[in-house]
């Protein structure tokens, strides 16, 4: 490409060929691709597009594009995703925070708590949110990868709650015996035959142990379900996030594993989202 073409140029020529290779939302992706591979503000990216391009830039920006071209998600690219108003650093080796995730954490910052159990924290989204969303609470993240620790465990740092924030491998509770007020986890909830019904972005770059239970898509809520009496305090509350086809059957396990209080709450989208439960009164 010529190194005279200006940023707008350089831009449609991206979008076009983003679209072409069938990406979704291309003029999104490659705005934010061009603003990360200027070095720009994403939100003051019209105050350079008629500028050249420099070859450096240039050279960035293909790259990323070819990648994206691939399906490779733009939070990979950049190394990072927002998430309930804070950055977080993102790798192939945990999931992606999703939008739909923080209505997890409006449902849990609802009531007070003080230690919070985060099962499954992959990049630690949610138990760095909670923490950070309430200064005087502790918590843990527990997960079964080493790699998606190690990130957690950066992204504690990089929010500054490492100091309240501790960090373990376990197949979900079991190494765990603390106890706890809160306990949430959003666990792989996709089934196995609906795993090729996926868009491209998830099913091909992130980590399937955090996607699917290769099963019925319940099978960590029964785990966590039965473990959960041994570690929750009388009254403790017990979230789950959910597939948008799952609240009845949750909600149900809840009940089955002697949880009272349960409710099924919907995102934005109106879609069923959380279930939440409480352990009862001793």
């Amino acid at each position: 490409m010529n190194d005279a073409r200006t940023g707008s140029q350089v831009l449609a020529a991206a979008v076009q060929h983003l679209t072409k290779a069938g990406v979704p939302d291309a003029a999104r992706d490659a705005r934010k691709l061009f603003a990360y591979a200027s070095g720009a503000d994403a939100g003051r990216l019209t105050l350079i597009l008629p500028e050249p391009v420099s070859a450096e830039v240039m050279t960035r920006f293909d790259h990323l594009i070819a990648r994206r071209s691939r399906f490779e998600p733009v939070s990979h690219l950049i190394g990072s995703r927002a998430f309930y108003g804070r950055d977080f650093e993102v790798t192939k080796d945990v999931l992606d925070p999703r939008p739909e995730t923080e209505t997890l954490i409006d449902v849990a910052l609802r009531d007070p708590f003080a230690r919070v159990l985060d099962l499954g924290t992959g990049s630690g989204c949610i138990l760095i949110t909670l923490l950070a969303e309430n200064p005087g609470a502790v918590g843990v993240g527990a997960d079964v990868s080493p790699k998606a620790l190690a990130v957690a465990l950066r992204n504690a740092q990089r929010n500054h709650v490492d100091d309240r924030a501790t960090f373990v491998q376990s197949d979900w509770m079991a190494g765990i015996r603390r106890p706890f007020d809160l306990i949430v986890a959003n666990p792989p909830y996709i089934a196995a035959d609906e795993m090729a019904g996926l868009s491209r972005d998830v099913r091909e770059w992130e980590p399937r142990l955090a996607l699917t239970d290769e099963a019925d898509g319940l099978s960590a809520y029964r785990t966590i379900i039965a473990q959960a009496q041994h570690v929750l305090e009388p009254e403790g509350r017990l979230i789950f996030e959910i597939g948008s086809t799952q609240g009845k059957a949750v909600a149900e396990l809840m009940r089955q594993g002697g949880l009272a209080h349960v409710f099924v709450i919907p995102d934005l989208d109106g879609r069923d989202r959380v279930v939440t439960g409480k352990t009862r009164r001793s």
